[in-house]
């Protein structure tokens, strides 16, 4: 009987604990984390993961859309979760495309999009306004996928323009989470 007591009692310390880590944004954002690495489709995904008052972000590239509907549901499903907020690229709009070459483009289109990679994160990194070693940069037929955090919108809009003003650059797709540091 005593040791159903002390089993009982050990059982909702738990419960408890695990309850009260769950409601500050760290154990949340930690709890998302370890239910995603815990899953076989998105472990190896590289996902970040920000939780404030409720509501989980998620941001990253992922090269398949089933990957991103799983992190989403894993993220959605997680006790303490109010809300997902998806900025995670998946296939074709995520920069990287899939694996497999496209057949549709050339060996010049990939070097020209290499180059433009490079020439955009050059001017982040000298841009002494825009942390540019925390933001990522892709490019795909000219498109340049900015994804990482920064500390304010002014960041994000500077980081926008600096890309834009790289020659070749089509257009600015900014996946970037405003984190203050």
């Amino acid at each position: 009987m005593r040791q159903r007591r002390i089993l009982l009692i050990l059982g909702v310390m738990a419960v408890l604990l695990a309850t009260a880590c769950a409601t500050t944004d760290e154990g949340l954002s930690s709890n998302v984390k370890s239910r995603l690495q815990e899953n076989e489709a998105v472990r190896d995904a590289s996902i970040e993961v920000e939780a404030r008052d409720g509501v989980v972000t998620l941001t990253g590239n992922v090269d398949d859309q089933g990957v991103k509907d799983e992190a989403l549901d894993v993220a959605r499903t997680t006790p303490g979760v109010r809300d997902v907020v998806d900025r995670i690229a998946a296939g074709r709009e995520n920069g990287r495309g899939a694996d497999a070459p496209d057949v549709d483009r050339t060996a010049g289109e990939a070097v020209d999009d290499a180059a433009i990679t490079r020439r955009v994160k050059a001017r982040l990194l000298d841009d002494p306004a825009v942390k540019g070693l925390r933001i990522d940069v892709d490019t795909r037929d000219g498109v340049v996928y900015l994804t990482g955090t920064v500390a304010s919108e002014a960041e994000v809009q500077r980081a926008v323009e600096l890309a834009r003003g790289v020659e070749g650059v089509v257009d600015v797709q900014p996946n970037l989470q405003i984190k203050s540091t």
